[in-house]
């Protein structure tokens, strides 16, 4: 550059932000509603490859539904499995990790493949409850759907969000499952009460899972 000649930059001026920031506004409205609609195909036509899945354990009862829950799924289908409970809860994973035990015991596979193989189709990890840090809300399951979904919206990850309310909830959702059945963020929330259906119509009911 010659001596006198001057340097220019692109200068964004307050009206051109403005206009930039509801630019990206808009433009992440758009995608938050493409998700929610493409949320809301069937999920019976997907590709019958195995499904990386993410269990959230929650605890007591709770914990006892998605055992009897994950006893009944293609586990061949939903693989590699990846439990989650909070940090506070020692009894859910040891749970989960009797229950995949179990799997393998039964199958044989422990004597085939040896004990390392498990890892490659179960995990298990804790994650502090969104009470026990710098927010406030419901829980382990909100917060991780709630990144879920902000994967989807940003084309990070593309994945299925299903909640099951627990059977103890005879009247109204919880407040985890309420959050996700109003602002859409679950593909499908599942009830265990035939009247919770007709009072939450987007819901499925399922029977009991007890």
């Amino acid at each position: 550059m010659e001596k006198g000649d001057r340097c220019c930059f692109p200068i964004v001026t307050m009206p051109n932000l403005i206009v930039i920031l509801i630019a990206i506004f808009v433009i992440f409205i758009i995608r938050i509603l493409f998700v929610i609609h493409q949320s809301k195909k069937p999920h019976y036509n997907l590709h019958p490859k195995a499904v990386n899945t993410l269990i959230v354990l929650g605890s007591g009862g709770q914990t006892a539904e998605m055992i009897n829950l994950i006893r009944v799924l293609q586990r061949d289908r939903f693989t590699p499995r990846v439990y989650v409970a909070a940090s506070t809860d020692n009894m859910s994973l040891q749970k989960a990790q009797v229950l995949e035990a179990s799997i393998w015991l039964i199958s044989g596979l422990e004597l085939q493949a040896g004990p390392d193989k498990l890892k490659e189709t179960a995990q298990f990890m804790q994650i502090y409850q969104s009470r026990e840090i710098l927010c406030n809300g419901p829980g382990t399951c909100f917060p991780l759907c709630v990144i879920a979904l902000l994967f989807k919206v940003l084309g990070i990850r593309w994945s299925s969000i299903f909640y099951v309310e627990s059977i103890a909830r005879v009247k109204r959702l919880s407040l985890s499952g309420l959050l996700l059945y109003k602002l859409r963020i679950a593909d499908l929330v599942f009830v265990q009460w035939p009247h919770l259906q007709k009072k939450y119509p987007r819901t499925l009911y399922v029977g009991c899972l007890m």
